[in-house]
């Protein structure tokens, strides 16, 4: 499919986005579409579930990437690849770019996982001794999707900021500007309180450190090895 039309001469605004964050964006809004024709088949087959979930599959941390929970979710983690995801694919070429995105976001399903063994091994201790909250938690941990591409987007924050760590991010609620390493550590910090305090429910806080954590290590293994700035194309 072509995304340049006859304007005069001048390209097509589509045209102007770097190939994979295109793609990407793509491919992110088709899944919404069939989500929205078909929500229960989309939810237990793509969606991220506990690996002992009877609706687990061994794909699902790859797919629940392109899965989101609705509009805004998919708006906002869309809006902020197209703005962070294009500066970085154009330093790192698409090939690094999509292995550090794709890197970000298994980095963030693990890390996701591993919190709720944590909490599973907790539970199933209250259950052995016979606590009937402790099984519906378990029982509800095994049944709960998780979905959005939000650890790579995070990843994406974190790579950025570790790049340019002085230039100027401005949010839009709260009407703040700060410098990118600044916005970064915040919001890791939220994320931890959020999630260690078990508020903001519904939102997988450790997948969002997750992505952090490993665009973190990743852009510190480049920087060690003198490939930060090498592309893989």
């Amino acid at each position: 499919m072509s995304y340049y039309q006859y304007d005069g001469g001048r390209r097509g605004f589509m045209s102007n986005v770097p190939t994979a964050v295109k793609n990407l964006i793509i491919i992110n809004v088709l899944v919404m579409i069939m989500t929205s024709l078909n929500e229960n088949f989309m939810y237990e087959k793509f969606a991220l579930f506990y690996p002992t979930s009877p609706f687990f599959h061994w794909w699902q941390p790859l797919t629940h990437m392109f899965m989101h929970g609705g509009f805004w979710h998919l708006f906002f983690n869309m809006y902020t690849l197209f703005i962070f995801g294009s500066v970085l694919e154009r330093v790192w070429g698409t090939k690094k770019f999509l292995i550090f995105y794709f890197v970000t976001g298994f980095g963030a399903a693990l890390v996701h996982t591993g919190v709720e063994w944590i909490q599973m091994q907790y539970w199933m201790a209250q259950a052995a001794d016979g606590s009937m909250a402790a099984l519906n938690s378990i029982h509800s941990l095994k049944m709960t999707p998780t979905v959005g591409a939000s650890g790579a987007i995070y990843g994406l924050l974190m790579g950025y900021a570790m790049l340019y760590p002085d230039s100027i991010m401005s949010l839009v609620f709260p009407p703040i500007s700060m410098k990118a390493k600044w916005f970064v550590l915040i919001f890791a910090g939220i994320e931890l309180l959020t999630g260690v305090t078990g508020t903001g429910g519904g939102i997988a806080h450790f997948a969002h450190l997750g992505g952090l954590i490993f665009g973190f290590i990743l852009i510190m293994y480049w920087k060690k090895k003198r490939r930060l700035y090498n592309r893989f194309d």
